[in-house]
């Protein structure tokens, strides 16, 4: 596992509220993860998520996070050890990820995507149109706490999915978590920071669009919308991360997206107390935190 190891200066020491806003953040995301991860495909209207329960397509135990938090963690880890980004070093994290299963609760890695497992077998991250499936995005919240700049973002997200619809995905949705984190209005910080290109035109209308009309596939401009609608039609941390789960499909990357929004907008302490006593892997994030 490769753990705080990189050739860069140490990180400069954090204002005093980044450490807890960082905590939110990755916590939010782990717990939305782990509750959407047994209802993963499954049909909206077909199941009811009211806590965390274990099982599903993976037949994971209760409280275990995916790949999407695995991905984040790794995230996080690469830039509090290199004090930066690294791209370089975020991929062989990735890969440490996908053939050691570092990061992970268990030692191994499950709910691989397939542009995701292909960009690091080759070592570049997939374009095509077809590839805009929602891993780089589930994955880059942790650089809403950095200076990253908006190309830096788009490095990121190309390590996996380098096609201009993901990366201007990543790009905007660090720049939303960063102006929430800021104290800035939600629906101020959507209409101020979305996308020339027409395709992200939808959201800014997100939050007045009926529950039937949200798509949540894996499709990242699906899971974006997902997210955005959850947090913008809930009133707390508990509500959005239920409600995201309960549009079905690829659930648990729905809920890590939202629940890291959602705890930016509401604190750590809004993530219920039994849910964070479930969640499993905790020392795995202590040590990306640390």
């Amino acid at each position: 596992m490769i753990l705080r190891e990189c050739n860069h200066p140490a990180p400069p020491t954090h204002e005093s509220g980044v450490p807890k806003a960082l905590r939110a953040v990755v916590y939010g995301a782990a717990v939305g993860d782990a509750l959407g991860v047994p209802y993963e495909c499954m049909e909206r209207g077909t199941f009811e998520c009211e806590g965390m329960v274990g099982g599903g397509a993976h037949g994971m135990p209760e409280g275990t996070f995916s790949d999407d938090t695995s991905l984040l963690l790794a995230t996080c880890d690469s830039i509090g050890a290199c004090g930066g980004i690294d791209v370089d070093d975020m991929r062989n994290r990735f890969r440490a990820w996908l053939y050691e299963g570092a990061y992970t609760a268990d030692g191994r890695a499950f709910g691989v995507g397939n542009a995701t497992a292909a960009a690091l077998r080759q070592g570049f991250g997939c374009d095509g149109e077809r590839s805009n499936g929602n891993g780089s995005l589930m994955r880059i919240a942790p650089l809403a706490l950095t200076d990253a700049t908006d190309n830096e973002v788009r490095a990121v997200s190309a390590i996996t999915h380098a096609h201009p619809i993901s990366t201007e995905s990543c790009v905007f949705f660090v720049r939303v978590l960063r102006d929430v984190l800021q104290g800035k209005g939600l629906e101020g910080a959507i209409r101020h920071n979305i996308p020339g290109d027409e395709r992200f035109a939808f959201l800014e209308g997100i939050r007045g669009l009926p529950r039937d009309e949200i798509r949540s596939t894996g499709y990242v401009l699906d899971t974006l919308g997902a997210a955005l609608w959850c947090v913008c039609n809930t009133g707390n941390y508990e509500e959005c991360v239920t409600e995201a789960v309960n549009l079905g499909g690829d659930s648990d990357t729905t809920a890590c997206v939202a629940g890291a929004l959602a705890a930016a907008l509401y604190g750590y302490d809004s993530i219920p107390r039994q849910w964070l006593d479930r969640l499993r892997g905790k020392e795995v994030i202590e040590r990306c935190l640390a």
